[in-house]
């Protein structure tokens, strides 16, 4: 059996929220009507592990739709939607994923996706990417991409350690994938986790963010648009500075503790959060986590801390400490905007995943082959996101004439007489 997922029968609900994903992504739609009629991916086989969300499921069947073979596994145990699984089975894929499967079972379906020997991955954490080289040969492996930030740093530490072994591109340090996705995307589907896990209110409240990377930048703006306190936890001095400069309180985890009534991770370093921060904090505290692992929170130390536990709401789990205080963790300490919301919106998706797209065709279909490392997406295929999206919003720009080119050109012209 070429799958293993939850229900088939759920397929019908999977597609029709697909195709409400789909309304929102003109771009992909675009490179989806090309890929059909070139089939550029014909007879190339792709193993993808990411969030398998309605808009996921967009980016791969505009894949599927060029020719690719695809087997497609989770990047998260707790961040799949069955019904989309069913209906990409249904679509011909290859799909290994269960919504809230054990370790054990992530780990069998990311080897099942991987048997198909893969001529390219496309990661999310970079778990196909560590998995592959783990075994002695990366069969016929010519590349990957990976997406988010926390991939991106395993997948360079494989490169400084002179163990990567092709070409992998990172498409998460594109303008057009952090500018947006990890900003207004991760930042919005934070708040929306939150608040589908607890129905608290956000106006009035002291809300913490550890990270001021652009996804921290994301949630911290829209904490405070929702009328939130913010506190800003940060290790790197110029991002602290930018923080203060744009107006947020900026402070270390061991004093904003004490102080916060909302915590949220965004950093993709481990033990952000650890017991002796927990047992600071107030009476009802919220502990909740936007990086891609779960290990941003001591998950572990809170359970063996904890003198009793019980979960409240969906994705809401009190502890209750030996200080009498309780706190409360969402989504079990996992990216909170993918378990307990909907991930990001199409309309951002529709950026990233096109430059994905983009990616996959130029590591491909072209006689071009990059050398093993780390590298960026082409400037010009991100400019052609950009350009396609804003043609799609009806957003025309200023262009340069005839002598402004010749002045940006020229090296003579200074102070004007």
């Amino acid at each position: 059996m070429n799958y293993d997922i939850r229900d088939i029968a759920l397929a019908e609900r999977g597609r029709k929220r697909i195709r409400w994903a789909a309304r929102h992504m003109p771009v992909l739609n675009q490179l989806r009507e090309e890929f059909a009629a070139q089939q550029p991916f014909q007879g190339k086989r792709l193993a993808v592990s990411l969030h398998i969300t309605t808009e996921t499921a967009v980016l791969l069947s505009t894949l599927h739709a060029g020719g690719a073979e695809i087997a497609l596994c989770a990047s998260n145990p707790l961040s799949t939607f069955d019904d989309v699984c069913a209906a990409l089975v249904e679509e011909g894929m290859q799909v290994y994923a269960i919504n809230g499967e054990d370790l054990p079972t992530y780990r069998r379906h990311v080897e099942q996706v991987l048997d198909i020997d893969p001529h390219l991955v496309m990661d999310d954490g970079a778990d196909l990417i560590v998995e592959l080289h783990k075994r002695s040969s990366s069969g016929s492996v010519v590349a990957g991409i990976e997406e988010t930030t926390t991939g991106v740093v395993r997948t360079r530490a494989l490169a400084s350690d002179k163990l990567l072994r092709f070409p992998v591109i990172a498409v998460n340090d594109t303008p057009t994938k952090h500018y947006f996705d990890n900003r207004f995307g991760t930042g919005q589907n934070t708040i929306d986790g939150i608040l589908r896990a607890t129905n608290t209110l956000l106006a009035g409240s002291t809300f913490v963010v550890a990270g001021y990377g652009w996804c921290g930048r994301g949630i911290a703006a829209r904490a405070r648009g929702m009328g939130a306190r913010v506190i800003v936890c940060e290790i790197n001095p110029t991002r602290a500075l930018e923080a203060y400069f744009e107006g947020f309180q900026v402070l270390p985890m061991e004093e904003a503790a004490p102080l916060g009534d909302i915590f949220v991770t965004a950093t993709g370093m481990k033990g952000v959060i650890r017991k002796e921060h927990i047992l600071q904090m107030k009476d009802g505290a919220l502990l909740a986590n936007s990086g891609h692992f779960n290990v941003e929170i001591d998950v572990a130390a809170l359970e063996q801390t904890a003198v009793q536990t019980q979960e409240i709401r969906d994705h809401l789990v009190e502890y209750q400490l030996p200080n009498g205080r309780n706190v409360y963790l969402l989504g079990q300490g996992r990216l909170v905007g993918q378990v307990a919301a909907e991930a990001s919106p199409a309309a951002l998706m529709d950026l990233s995943f096109a430059g994905q797209a983009l990616s996959t065709y130029y590591l491909l279909c072209t006689e071009h082959r990059l050398p093993p490392g780390v590298h960026n997406v082409p400037a010009e295929l991100d400019e052609r996101v950009a350009q396609l999206k804003l043609k799609a919003l009806g957003i025309r720009l200023d262009t340069l004439n005839a002598d402004q080119l010749t002045y940006q050109a020229s090296w003579q012209y200074g102070t004007a007489e």
